[in-house]
């Protein structure tokens, strides 16, 4: 019975691949099962995937199983369903019928599985989903990444009949699977959805706003939409404008242009903003009034001009920067990293206020040794400040004598460095004892 049971949680698959065995391996140590192209004829390997908690069933064709009759499970079954350990189950490389997983995802609903993933898998055909019509599943996160199906678009009604399911599920993701739009009825079913991810995708400017209507997505804190086809900062901020839980947004891998005429309002929720690898040349405007992390490295930003009280963290490695950016305007920061760019001095006024911070990388930057470039550097590392890649990735770039040298073997002593600091003292004493003497 329980390996019937397996069976149908990892939806029979069958059929032989070329170079993988149609077994099972069970990893005792991590509680962890992986099965390949099972067969009828080999199924019983999966009594091994029994203790597991995480099951992957890999490759096979599912369609020979597509009229497979399901019907409803005696108590034996259910309670051998409830016994099992398995919390994530892992789907792919298999041609998916609709109507079969219609049919046997019901069937979640006597395990403990909280976790369902598809893994380059084709969904094929039209499923009758009316027997999930108020069904609960325990499953809380569900991930599609690299899955071929038909446009969601027009399905609204098949969905529906998912919506008490749906209205408890807490992770979504769909990646990779060149998704260009997302309906507003399918949003709204949502309802206690927390994080999003919609990353490697084809969305556009156009298809935000649509996607997250009035009343799509209600309780969504974390959004990525990170290497799509978006390119309007303005359109974005409009689009996600009634997100008014949100938190995160990933905006990372996408060309943006900034408009600076903009006049749209993030949401006041919005605390942390990733808009690295993004193509952009100055800082957007505006940004969210409450953000606290903000990662704008990766860009071709030239200056840096940022004034928010409640900024905390702020990256900007991997752009053209010249100078170190004042933070006078963000009183409650503690974390900047300046990696890579084209600093070459931090001015001392710049770095006993950098000196209060609590993490700050500035490696791999041209710097100048010279007396006051080099002891600037030092004495903030002597602060315990400076972050990983002191002082292996901390180089000189001039003068030629210096050149290549760690910044923190160069001497700058007061007598090298400032010889007047140490000769007007002297003189001094020397004219003192002088008149003393006479």
């Amino acid at each position: 019975m329980s390996v019937a049971v397996l069976l149908l949680l990892g939806l029979g698959l069958p059929v032989a691949a070329e170079g993988r065995r149609n077994r099972c391996f069970f990893n005792r140590t991590q509680e962890f099962c992986e099965c390949y192209n099972l067969s009828e004829e080999t199924a019983a390997s999966i009594i091994q995937c029994l203790p597991a908690t995480v099951v992957e069933f890999w490759g096979g064709d599912l369609e020979k199983y597509a009229d497979f009759p399901i019907r409803d499970l005696d108590d034996s079954v259910i309670d051998t369903l409830g016994s099992l350990l398995i919390q994530k189950i892992i789907i792919g490389n298999v041609l998916v019928p609709e109507v079969l997983l219609a049919g046997v995802l019901r069937f979640f609903s006597y395990t403990h599985v909280r976790e369902l993933a598809f893994e380059s898998c084709v969904f094929q055909g039209t499923g009758d989903w009316s027997d999930m019509e108020g069904q609960n599943l325990p499953i809380l996160s569900l991930s599609f990444h690299n899955v071929t199906c038909a446009p969601l678009t027009g399905h609204e009604q098949a969905f529906s009949s998912l919506s008490t399911w749906l209205g408890t599920l807490k992770e979504l993701a769909v990646t990779g699977s060149r998704v260009t739009s997302l309906p507003c009825a399918i949003g709204r079913l949502f309802a206690a959805l927390h994080s999003l991810n919609l990353a490697h995708n084809s969305l556009g400017d156009g298809s935000l706003a649509p996607a997250f209507c009035q009343g799509a997505f209600p309780q969504l804190q974390q959004l990525s939409l990170r290497h799509n086809n978006l390119s309007s900062y303005h359109s974005v901020c409009e689009g996600v404008g009634l997100l008014l839980r949100l938190r995160h947004l990933d905006l990372s891998h996408n060309e943006l242009m900034a408009d600076p005429s903009s006049s749209c309002q993030w949401p006041s929720s919005l605390q942390h903003f990733n808009l690295s690898n993004a193509g952009l040349d100055e800082v957007p405007a505006p940004l969210p009034p409450r953000l606290e992390v903000l990662d704008m490295s990766h860009n071709h930003l030239h200056a840096v001009d940022i004034s928010l009280s409640s900024m905390k963290k702020l990256f900007l490695n991997q752009n053209l920067l010249r100078a170190v950016p004042s933070i006078r305007n963000c009183p409650m920061l503690d974390t900047l990293h300046l990696d890579n760019n084209s600093i070459s001095e931090l001015p001392r006024d710049e770095v006993k206020l950098l000196g209060r911070l609590q993490d700050v990388a500035v490696a791999g930057n041209p710097f100048s040794c010279s007396c006051s470039g080099a002891g600037g550097l030092q004495a903030l590392a002597a602060t315990g400040h400076l972050g990983q890649g002191w002082p292996g990735d901390y180089r000189c770039h001039s003068p030629a004598q210096y050149q290549g040298w760690q910044v923190a073997q160069v001497p700058v002593s007061v007598l090298r460095c400032d010889p007047a600091a140490v000769v007007a003292p002297l003189c001094v004493a020397l004219a003192l004892l002088g008149v003393a003497g006479a």
